[in-house]
């Protein structure tokens, strides 16, 4: 997939684990974790603010393409 998501990268930096930053944003473990090996098919956007804001990240810090 061209499209790679670096969570697992910004949970590290920022020293997090899934099921907190589940907690934060509202969503359940396995959902987040299915968006964390780049198996979601979609992301909402609301989802994607509430993850850069509570990682103080942008989302091009999440998101990155590969051609």
């Amino acid at each position: 997939m061209p499209i790679r998501i670096n969570l697992d990268v910004m949970l590290a930096r920022r020293k997090m684990q899934s099921n907190e930053l589940a907690a934060l944003v509202g969503i359940t473990a396995q959902n987040l974790s299915v968006l964390k090996t780049g198996r979601a098919k979609a992301v909402r956007l609301s989802t994607l603010e509430a993850i850069c804001r509570h990682l103080d990240c942008q989302p091009g810090d999440i998101l990155e393409y590969e051609p």
